[in-house]
């Protein structure tokens, strides 16, 4: 997944966490990912990402990528 978001960023010419908050915010338009961050230069990262128009090819490409993860563990500990 790393693999494939660092090469759809660089066609993009931006980087791979803005093109997964792009891919996020491309899903639903009441899906409104929040990243955290203390510093100013990856909030500004963040911003970004509202301005990258990924493909219908791109979102697909990441959509198989994301489908062929197999998601391991528990959400939360067993006590919650």
């Amino acid at each position: 997944m790393v693999n494939l978001l660092t090469k759809v960023a660089a066609e993009k010419n931006s980087t791979p966490a803005q093109i997964a908050l792009a891919w996020l915010l491309a899903q639903k338009p009441w899906i409104v990912p929040i990243p955290g961050t203390t510093k100013p230069e990856r909030f500004e990262e963040n911003i970004g990402a509202a301005s990258i128009v990924l493909t219908s090819e791109d979102l697909a490409e990441v959509e198989q990528a994301a489908k062929e993860i197999t998601v391991q563990g528990a959400r939360y500990p067993e006590n919650l």
